[in-house]
């Protein structure tokens, strides 16, 4: 297990950057998540920690070490991969073997560590089986347990493991992988585009967009502060409200909102109050912080009402947990508590 830290990391392939500039540092013993859409430089990233890719600048410490011009194997990291890495002609047992009799281990201590990795990824059935016609979740687990089976491992790198796998095994693996991580406390990084996989998996999400990191922080942080509109749009379902605003104070329709921000923006600055739909009221009565708005749609949705709403220009969401007014549609008013809504300048959230 290894403190990672990355240094003034930026990649270009050709002319075009694919990571922008960054400096990051993971402790020792952590899971982090590496969130973002597909093609926003996540794998890249995780590659260029692994050393199957170098960056165009910058450097990678493994415990103050500098690890930037070394090989993968010599970096002491495992990696799992999007689709399974298996040998199909050996065992189970034989695979998460592999790695530890590469290392020269005594078959005494390899028994040992296979078969409590075995008994954590609930393999033991399978291990005198041959991989080969196992189901796809199966030997994804087997991909897992060799990248987990050596506990000397700087860090343990996974690029989208569970893709390829059903929603509901998906589920079961993901909450092993946390169990897995409280039980050995390795250094574990997840690159996924799931929101869920990374929120219920990681310590700390990194949340990255066309090659930048826009956001770190933990799944409160995320959710209830976001610090860049990107964040609060991909984070949520529906993801936040971001309703654009004029003046200092901001104004919308005319009406003064108060926010949790505290800062005056920059002038000139595209200005927008950003509010989360699980915290946006509808009211039938004006009111401090109540836009006028109309509603164009209301479902109910068993446990709460999604409410579709019109204010301005702007489509708005709220989510209704107790529809004490009527949610019909027709004209209404917005409520935006202050304490729950910030404003953001030029996408970003002013503090």
């Amino acid at each position: 297990m290894a403190r990672i830290e990355l240094i003034d990391i930026a990649h270009a392939y050709g002319q075009s950057w694919a990571l922008k500039q960054m400096t990051l540092s993971w402790s020792d013993g952590g899971a982090y998540a590496l969130l973002g859409p597909s093609g926003c430089g996540k794998t890249t990233l995780l590659n260029i920690i692994s050393g199957l890719i170098a960056p165009t600048q910058g450097k990678i410490l493994f415990d103050g070490r500098d690890v930037t011009a070394l090989e993968p194997q010599q970096r002491n990291i495992a990696q799992v991969f999007q689709f399974p890495v298996v040998y199909d002609t050996m065992s189970v047992y034989d695979n998460l073997a592999f790695p530890l009799r590469n290392r020269g281990w005594k078959e005494g201590e390899v028994r040992r560590r296979v078969h409590e990795i075995a008994e954590i990824l609930e393999l033991q059935s399978d291990l005198p089986r041959r991989a080969h016609g196992l189901a796809a979740d199966v030997k994804q687990k087997i991909s897992l347990g060799r990248g987990l089976v050596r506990p000397d491992v700087a860090a343990v790198l996974f690029d989208e493991p569970l893709t390829v796998i059903d929603p509901h095994v998906k589920w079961l693996l993901r909450r092993k992988l946390k169990q897995l991580h409280q039980q050995l406390n390795l250094s574990l990084i997840y690159v996924t585009h799931d929101q869920t996989e990374a929120l219920t998996f990681a310590d700390r999400v990194v949340v990255m967009t066309q090659g930048e990191v826009v956001q770190v922080g933990t799944a409160e942080a995320l959710f209830e502060s976001p610090a860049h509109r990107f964040v609060g749009h991909f984070i949520g379902s529906p993801g936040m409200n971001f309703l654009d605003c004029d003046g200092a104070p901001p104004h919308i329709e005319g009406v003064p909102i108060g926010t949790s921000s505290t800062q005056q923006p920059e002038p000139g600055a595209a200005l927008a109050i950003g509010i989360r739909p699980e915290y946006l009221e509808v009211h039938s009565s004006p009111g401090p912080n109540r836009v006028p708005a109309i509603v164009t749609s209301a479902q109910d949705q068993g446990t709460q009402w999604m409410v579709q709403l019109q204010i301005g220009r702007r489509t708005a969401w709220s989510k209704v947990r107790h529809a004490s007014e009527a949610v019909g549609v027709g004209p209404a008013f917005a409520y935006i508590p202050p304490d729950k809504c910030a404003l953001y300048a030029d996408d970003r959230r002013v503090a």
